[in-house]
């Protein structure tokens, strides 16, 4: 019984989850199937570490090309739409100007087989227990209806579309790219 005790009280401690607090303000546009909006993250490192950098994922630009992991994905399953998609029908997600406590910070894509990755530079480490305050303008153009996100004429699915961190947990960060099968592993917070 003892000894069941003291395992658990070690899980318990050794356990965290980031908080991420989030605001966004929206716009829709029909006519070009678009969104316009503002973001504003606050973001606290419950963990043990500190944190010099934040991957986000930009979910919308698995939509961007053919050589994204949900393309490939997609037509490894069959579904030939979103690999062989014109321009006119492809998603992204762009006019990222990421700032930290209200000053622009360098940010990047991953890679270029990446794109729906990035990596937020942050001014300063971010130590256990502190916040920051995460700000970004974006820009949407949805995609075709491919997968979970898109339209069809004025017929919209919105899913995973705003710059989301990536999370960070006890075997550190996870930047996984944005697939067609499974469910999405999110931070803790208030939207």
């Amino acid at each position: 019984f003892m000894t069941c005790l003291i395992h658990q009280a070690s899980a318990q401690k050794s356990y965290f989850q980031q908080r991420v607090d989030t605001r966004i303000w929206v716009t829709l546009h029909d006519g070009d199937h678009s969104l316009s909006a503002l973001e504003e993250i606050t973001y606290q490192n419950n963990s043990n570490q500190s944190l010099d950098r934040i991957y986000f994922h930009l979910w919308p630009n698995a939509y961007r090309s053919n050589r994204t992991a949900l393309a490939r994905q997609t037509l490894q399953n069959g579904k030939r739409g979103l690999y062989y998609a014109e321009p006119k029908d492809q998603g992204f997600i762009d006019s990222l100007a990421f700032s930290v406590n209200g000053k622009l910070v360098k940010w990047e894509i991953l890679n270029e087989d990446t794109p729906d990755v990035a990596i937020v530079y942050l001014p300063q480490s971010l130590s256990p227990g502190e916040k920051i305050v995460i700000s970004t303008p974006f820009h949407v153009k949805l995609p075709a209806s491919f997968s979970r996100m898109g339209h069809i004429d004025q017929r919209y699915q919105i899913t995973q579309w705003y710059p989301k961190p990536a999370v960070f947990d006890h075997q550190g960060w996870n930047p996984i790219p944005y697939l067609d099968q499974g469910e999405f592993y999110s931070e803790f917070g208030s939207f």
